[in-house]
């Protein structure tokens, strides 16, 4: 079993399991048979009689496909017997209030689509939540809430993901991929950190005790055999080396990439230069008078809450997405690298490598 599991098969365990991993060790693709949207290979899976399980997907941009305003997207999921009060009450419990509430689906920000997948399940109310990277994008408050959300949820979730301050706040056990096995945990991401971390030195440690009998042995046999006094106990030795195992440790999945940056030639000292940037998306007024100065050597973070253009101001200077208007200049021998947050537009070619 790698889910929680009683002998009454109408109980729902309460618990929240992380499955962790290196990527492309099959994460998404575990939790996507638990959601019926893929068929294992081999094996099966039975959940207990009354599992209502919710999916959050990685990938959710066909959610939004439609050009809905906030209340008429989330109007399709209520229940029968939910009331325009439970619409505008759930919008509010996603921190979205007043005016925000008619903008369209197609505008708001990934982490502001990400809430409303959140209302989503909220209405549905699943007693089992399938929950795949559910902090991508989302801005510090919404991860808080998220958090206190999933604390107080009593039922199970299964969510995977690589935010270890996450994991720690809300997990009761990981389910650890690695090592060419699944290992179930318990305890929040740094419990599973010590505890798997202190048996992989136990077993080092054991093992090096091992390889230094197996020498100590070896030796004496390498310096006794033709000795006749000693003879029969480097025979004795030679009987209790084949006798000894040596266990072989597994090498971890886990990889760690060197990145490095190299600049092909430095920059000017003005490195880039706004000056009144605005940007609208219809009504919705996003960016307002932006000016700003960025000198060569300066590490500059674009912080805010979802929904206030730091992705559209990044668009913008890097000529990805037209400015309503105000100025946008590159400084001398600057050469633009462009890490997007949805990549999709850039990995269209399936066949590619």
């Amino acid at each position: 079993h790698i889910l929680p599991h009683t002998d009454t098969p109408s109980k729902i365990v309460t618990m929240t399991l992380a499955i962790i991993g290196e990527n492309g060790v099959g994460k998404t693709t575990l939790l996507r048979c638990l959601a019926g949207d893929l068929s294992p290979n081999a094996g099966r899976i039975k959940w207990a009689e009354k599992a209502r399980c919710g999916y959050f997907a990685q990938d959710h941009a066909a959610d939004f496909a439609a050009d809905l305003p906030l209340t008429d997207w989330i109007r399709q999921f209520t229940r029968e017997g939910d009331d325009e009060q439970v619409v505008r009450g759930t919008l509010g419990r996603l921190l979205f209030s007043g005016d925000e509430v008619g903008k369209s689906v197609q505008v708001i920000s990934g982490g502001e689509q990400g809430r409303m997948l959140f209302g989503k399940l909220i209405l549905q109310k699943p007693n089992v939540l399938l929950m795949d990277e559910p902090t991508n994008h989302l801005d510090i408050l919404s991860i808080r809430w998220l958090e206190r959300f999933l604390n107080a949820y009593r039922s199970c979730a299964v969510v995977i993901s690589h935010d270890q301050r996450f994991l720690n706040n809300i997990v009761t056990h990981i389910l650890d991929v690695d090592y060419g096995t699944v290992i179930e945990y318990p305890g929040n991401y740094q419990a599973f950190h010590d505890l798997k971390l202190g048996t992989r030195e136990r077993k080092e440690a054991e093992i090096a005790r091992v390889e230094k009998i197996i020498a100590e042995k070896r030796a004496f046999v390498e310096r006794f055999r033709a000795k006749a006094s000693k003879a029969r106990q480097a025979q004795s030795r030679v009987k209790q080396l084949e006798k000894i195992e040596v266990e072989t440790l597994a090498t971890s999945s886990r990889r760690y990439p060197k990145l490095r940056f190299d600049i092909a030639r430095p920059s000017g000292k003005d490195v880039l230069a706004l000056e009144d940037v605005a940007k609208a998306y219809g009504q919705n007024r996003v960016l307002d008078g932006v000016s700003l100065t960025i000198r060569r050597g300066e590490r500059v973070a674009v912080i805010g809450a979802n929904g206030l253009g730091k992705s559209t101001l990044l668009k913008i200077v890097t000529g990805n997405l037209e400015r309503d208007a105000g100025r946008v200049q590159w400084g001398h021998e600057t050469q633009v690298g462009y890490f997007a947050q949805d990549h999709r537009d850039q990995l269209t070619n399936p066949k590619q490598t």
